[in-house]
């Protein structure tokens, strides 16, 4: 699959009369979006629009997911398949029109407690991939009819279509530049670059229980088994997030669409390695999943011929076991194996960081400890409910103090910890 990027590089964000793109301003008609939103679904109790830019003295909180508005413009399928009936065609193929440097952030009355926190300046902007973006926040509160699934549903939708939306806006738009990615069928990608290594990606996706959900083509990956995916398909969408894991773990949509690990490994792809492709596999419950899922990634590693596989893993605690199993079954088909993730290893760094352990796992790229303690200092405004400092993963009695600023761990951060780091392969490799 060969996919296009066309990215447009936002550099400012402003509510106006019309909603356009003017040349790289996003301008934005707060009632044109809102009758759309309230069109879409009716569970939608009240609709609040906020702009949160880099430098400002804001916060945002709990965020529920960040997305970057995007727009197919040639090839199959849309941005986000399988959000509605009749949009399931493949992605990963054609032009897509990015709008670089934006994102839509929600936010609202928190379901789960592992939600995050996302300061525009101050000491929390540093953590956090989301405070150099221009972003629209949308304040989304659902009707008290709702169970705890709806509401999740309506948030998730309300984000993700309003992404859609504002994309859309860029259709017509000349592209300040182009990317271009390729991944060809496997033996053709596998005799283009004969004499270098066969990387793959196995990348392991939050789907642990309830309200923990991440879909790919609109489908829950609680049940899928592990499968093979062009990487170009995650650049268009095809996996988005659902879940309330811990915020830090918490690769929300807009990591997924632009994946660090796979624009890494292209960025490298016919010079270091030839990057064979993905694996997507879920994080299951029992410990039969678990086996069955592992055991399908080191066939599928084995079948596509790869030489060494980066696991990356969204989550901790439980989720360490199926990363352990990984690293263990590919180790033993002959791959070479290095290990992505975060640590918790308590506030002192004192105690064991991964809750399970294999002699394999001896190339492990450490995204930083999530129990660190930090102090955020008080914004001079605040999005969303900032009551739930308190309540979060990451949180405790007294985060929240007087003065309005707040001391959690790490974990509380939105993307504290998903995008710090990624390993070279050449020392393993030889």
């Amino acid at each position: 699959m060969k996919l296009e990027v066309g990215n447009i590089h936002i550099k400012d964000l402003a509510f106006g009369q019309t909603s356009e793109l003017l040349g790289n301003k996003m301008v934005i008609n707060q009632e044109e979006l809102k009758a759309f939103l309230l069109e879409i679904d009716h569970r939608i109790e009240s609709l609040t629009f906020d702009i949160a830019q880099p430098g400002d003295s804001t916060r945002i909180m709990p965020v529920k997911d960040v997305i970057e508005p995007r727009v197919k413009v040639e090839g199959e399928g849309v941005i986000f398949p399988g959000r509605h009936l009749g949009q399931e065609a493949m992605v990963g193929e054609g032009r897509t029109h990015v709008l670089k440097g934006m994102s839509v952030i929600t936010t609202g009355k928190i379901v789960g407690f592992q939600e995050g926190i996302v300061d525009m300046s101050g000491a929390g902007a540093e953590y956090t991939p989301y405070s150099v973006l221009h972003n629209l926040v949308i304040t989304c509160e659902v009707k008290d009819s709702c169970n705890q699934y709806d509401h999740e549903f309506v948030t998730r939708m309300v984000g993700h279509e309003a992404a859609c939306w504002i994309g859309n806006l860029s259709k017509d738009a000349t592209p300040d530049e182009i990317q271009t990615y390729e991944t060809k069928p496997i033996l053709e990608q596998a005799a283009q670059y004969p004499n270098l290594p066969k990387v793959g990606y196995v990348y392991m996706l939050q789907s642990q229980g309830l309200l923990h959900d991440t879909y790919y083509y609109g489908v829950d990956v609680k049940g899928i088994l592990p499968t093979l995916m062009y990487p170009t398909e995650a650049l268009d969408g095809a996996i988005i997030s659902g879940n309330c894991v811990s915020a830090c773990d918490k690769n929300t949509s807009y990591i997924h669409q632009n994946s660090p690990v796979i624009h890494d490994l292209y960025e490298h792809h016919g010079s270091k390695y030839n990057f064979m492709g993905v694996i997507v596999t879920n994080e299951n419950v029992t410990l039969k999943d678990k086996e069955r899922s592992s055991s399908f990634v080191a066939k599928l590693a084995t079948q596509m011929g790869w030489d060494a596989a980066i696991v990356s893993e969204e989550g901790f605690g439980n989720p360490d076991a199926d990363l352990m199993m990984n690293s263990r079954k590919l180790t033993e088909a002959g791959l070479k194996v290095v290990l992505m993730t975060d640590e918790y290893a308590g506030q002192g760094g004192e105690s064991q960081s991964l809750a399970d352990a294999h002699p394999s796992a001896d190339s492990v790229v450490t995204n930083g400890n999530a129990n660190q303690l930090i102090t955020l200092p008080a914004m001079q405004k605040v999005i969303g409910h900032q009551v739930y400092a308190d309540n979060i993963a990451g949180g405790f009695d007294g985060s929240l103090h007087s003065d309005g600023s707040i001391t959690v761990e790490l974990q509380a951060i939105l993307g504290a910890t998903c995008e710090l780091g990624f390993h070279n392969l050449t020392t393993k490799l030889g």
